[in-house]
């Protein structure tokens, strides 16, 4: 399954319908292809082959998406970074990717330059950049895609097996996590999320959120699996948000609850106006119930939720479960099982609490170089989350707790551990906990809480400036920080951070 062939495809039975819409730029589907196409002679042409890994700072534009469709056609495999990371977290995830080829925009070209030294193994010549057609040390993105012929590159014979892409599960100070999806698995996601989501040839597809999370990924390769028409926003605004729902009759959108949030609240907001969506998914943290039911009064019949987890799992609430089941996830999709287990590794029963194990067609082979963490993620061919939740009687799942204190936020996955791994580096802190409260705008942010070593102080303002000076990525900016005599602990002496979250929240009662 060569999700490379897609593009080729449509480009021939389908080459006047609207591929892509972006800003004023539309092109239809034999426009894209040949753009796709100039790509991938153009990185062949640098020397680029199958198996290379070709890296992008980039936020959403065009180019992002030819990169993903142009790598697939030659086989190379794709690593999309947050154009958010910081210089010594970049580099990080370009030397563990192994990466020799970077696509940048001009925004982030001095965050590169910053690292450029450390990078031995990114070749010279393959420093490109979308924006700027003179930018010292940089290739322009313009000048060799215009340069290289737009017809099908060399053939590359490709197995199911092969890999597609890398997402890193964050932008991480500690051991970097890079998940390997194959073109197999990408092409799971095309058949399978198009059948779940009801996507047909004629479904028009909006997308406003980053196109580098994984979550993109779960209405892009259904648009490209059918030759629907993508539309895709340069960044998440309520207002521009409606208006392009309603100019371009969108179908399906894929939101984190923070947009849908946005669009409820936004002063132009009228179901009226947004009568074309038949779906409303929700994707990358809890949408709270209050939500849930202002989003189903006003656009009733179009609601869908989905949890899942980037390694390879998920349920989905479809839209007719949705009366029954609000509070819940949704269930196994179709070649998917689940069960919730013990920590002795019983099977438990509806109704009791366990942790969520599953597998399916889209199970990631593994983490990037990683055996190790492989192993502790995929065991007997089952997928362990670290998630905590239970199922009804009806096989629903119901989320109790997630992985690993993982905060959410907007979408993106932070990992608190990322954090109190600088925290600790403050010479007055002893001990550091982070975890996520509660944000109108975000979900949840990121706080700390720390104790100061004996005869040290220190205040939360200065500390709050000092972390996030030092983090690696701006969603990993604390919002808050309070300083402790102790932490609450459980009898095995372990940090309590739901007990400190719930505290927080009954003191405040407020977000943030």
């Amino acid at each position: 399954m060569n999700i490379g062939l897609l593009p080729t495809r449509h480009a021939q039975y389908r080459p006047n319908h609207t591929a892509l819409v972006f800003g004023d730029t539309r092109l239809t589907y034999r426009e894209y292809n040949r753009r796709i196409n100039r790509l991938a002679n153009a990185l062949i042409g640098l020397g680029v082959r199958k198996g290379d890994k070709v890296a992008t700072v980039l936020s959403n534009c065009i180019e992002q998406l030819e990169v993903y469709w142009a790598v697939a056609k030659i086989g190379a495999v794709v690593v999309p970074l947050s154009p958010l990371l910081r210089a010594n977290a970049l580099s990080t995830l370009l030397n563990d990717s192994d990466t020799e080829t970077l696509i940048v925009n001009s925004a982030a070209a001095p965050i590169v330059d910053e690292v450029r030294p450390s990078l031995p193994k990114l070749r010279p010549e393959r420093f490109i950049i979308t924006d700027s057609e003179t930018m010292s040390g940089y290739r322009s993105y313009g000048a060799l895609t215009a340069a290289a012929s737009d017809a099908e590159p060399p053939y590359v014979d490709i197995q199911d097996s092969d890999p597609y892409n890398i997402i890193y599960s964050s932008g991480t100070t500690g051991l970097p996590k890079g998940i390997v999806h194959t073109h197999y698995v990408r092409a799971m996601y095309c058949q399978l999320f198009s059948a779940a989501y009801r996507i047909q040839p004629e479904s028009v597809i909006l997308h406003a959120g980053s196109i580098i999370f994984n979550g993109a990924f779960l209405t892009l390769m259904p648009a490209m699996f059918l030759g629907c028409t993508y539309v895709l926003m340069p960044s998440y605004d309520p207002v521009k948000f409606i208006e392009t729902v309603e100019r371009e009759q969108v179908t399906h959108v894929k939101m984190v609850p923070t947009q849908i949030v946005g669009m409820l609240h936004a002063p132009n907001f009228d179901p009226a106006r947004l009568k074309s969506l038949q779906m409303v998914g929700s994707v990358g943290a809890p949408l709270h119930r209050e939500h849930k039911e202002a989003l189903i009064k006003a656009l009733p019949g179009v609601f869908y939720e989905l949890y899942g987890l980037t390694e390879g799992f998920v349920t989905i609430l479809d839209k007719t479960d949705v009366p029954a089941k609000l509070d819940s996830v949704g269930c196994p999709t179709p070649f998917f099982e689940m069960r919730i287990m013990d920590e002795a590794g019983n099977v438990l029963p509806p109704g009791e609490v366990g942790e969520i194990v599953g597998r399916g067609p889209i199970l990631m082979p593994g983490y990037y170089k990683r055996p190790d963490l492989t192993a502790q993620a995929i065991v007997d061919g089952w997928l362990h989350s670290g998630d905590l939740g239970y199922m009804d009687a009806d096989g629903f799942l119901y989320l109790v707790d997630r992985k690993k204190d993982m905060i959410i936020s907007g979408g993106v996955n932070i990992y608190p551990r990322d954090i109190e791994e600088v925290i600790v580096q403050h010479p007055a802190v002893l001990e550091a906990a982070v975890f996520g409260i509660p944000s109108e705008e975000w979900g949840e942010s990121p706080m700390a809480a720390v104790r100061l070593r004996p005869g040290q102080s220190a205040d939360p303002e200065s500390l709050k400036a000092w972390i996030n000076q030092r983090v690696a990525a701006r969603f990993q900016q604390v919002k808050a920080v309070v300083i402790m005599d102790d932490f609450p602990r459980n009898v095995a002496g372990k940090t309590l951070k739901r007990v400190m979250r719930d505290q927080y929240w009954a003191e405040k009662g407020t977000k943030i």
